[in-house]
């Protein structure tokens, strides 16, 4: 199944894209009697898709702190519109989680409250869902099926495509930005250079959403949550936080990736968990549902 036919058939983006590939992902040494290790490399290499670091997964207890700042809101007050807010609202830390938060962890005792997402219409350019409103939900939107796209080819060629067609001139560069970094980190894992014919499948789903900041109806700082899932003989989950400049463009009509510097990373949490809602993410729901 190609990329576009599987983004028409997943246009609402409140439902997860999948589709099997066999240039996907693999597992840690290309020998089936350890299918355990194969779950192990798994795992770590969609750590690695988390982190792009490299570090050792570690079996500490999930603690969280919040980061020295001010919050984006009070930042911003005493700003008028322009690149200077924008500059506060994207460089505003967010809370500072471990590893382990992507991993697992209690639901918390109260669900989160809802934001309501509205779905795609329509495939647009490099085979990613579009036609979202020029709404702070629809930035979100957008920046998701981006996100989605990305993750589910992990390819660089793919993601050099989504970046070239879904960025404006000054955004961060493609060699640069946080998704191209997520897919070297997993294509140069083992798991990543491991053999080719193993068919697998990975879905990516969004479950969270929160708006950093705004400026104006067409600039907003989008962050989505996602639950990404990928399986090799074992499957292995892990959860994925994005935050990115989204501006809407009038003669495209559409939302693209913002010019300026990354913002700060968005927490990757387990969904459903107290240090999630303590991050800010709202459960995702699909507007219709609201």
């Amino acid at each position: 199944m190609t990329p576009t036919r599987a983004a028409a058939e997943h246009a609402g983006i409140d439902v997860a894209g999948s589709w099997d590939r066999r240039r996907l992902l693999a597992t840690l040494v290309a020998v089936a009697a350890v299918a355990l290790l194969m779950a192990v490399g798994l795992a770590y290499a969609l750590h690695l898709v988390i982190t792009s670091s490299g570090q050792e997964l570690t079996g500490s207890t999930p603690t969280h702190t919040r980061t020295a700042g001010t919050s984006a809101g009070r930042v911003v007050d005493t700003l008028t519109a322009g690149p200077a807010r924008r500059d506060a609202i994207a460089a505003a830390a967010m809370l500072a989680v471990p590893p382990a938060a992507g991993r697992s962890g209690t639901p918390a005792s109260r669900p989160a409250p809802g934001i309501p997402i509205p779905a795609a219409g329509v495939v647009g350019p490099a085979g990613v869902a579009t036609g979202f409103p020029r709404t702070e939900q629809g930035a979100v939107g957008q920046l998701a099926a981006i996100t989605i796209s990305v993750l589910q080819s992990m390819s660089i060629e793919h993601t050099n495509a989504v970046h070239a067609a879904w960025s404006e001139p000054a955004a961060v560069p493609a060699g640069d930005w946080e998704l191209m970094s997520s897919v070297q980190a997993f294509l140069g894992s083992a798991s990543g250079q491991a053999a080719d014919s193993a068919l697998s499948t990975v879905v990516v789903t969004p479950v969270g959403a929160q708006v950093k900041g705004s400026d104006g109806p067409d600039w907003t700082l989008a962050c989505v949550l996602f639950d990404v899932r990928a399986s090799v003989v074992r499957t292995a989950r892990v959860a994925f936080g994005h935050c990115s400049r989204m501006q809407w463009h009038q003669q495209e009509n559409r939302w693209l990736i913002g010019a300026g510097a990354a913002p700060a990373r968005a927490p990757s949490t387990w969904p459903g968990t107290q240090i999630a809602h303590d991050a800010g993410w709202a459960a995702w729901v699909p507007a219709e549902d609201h």
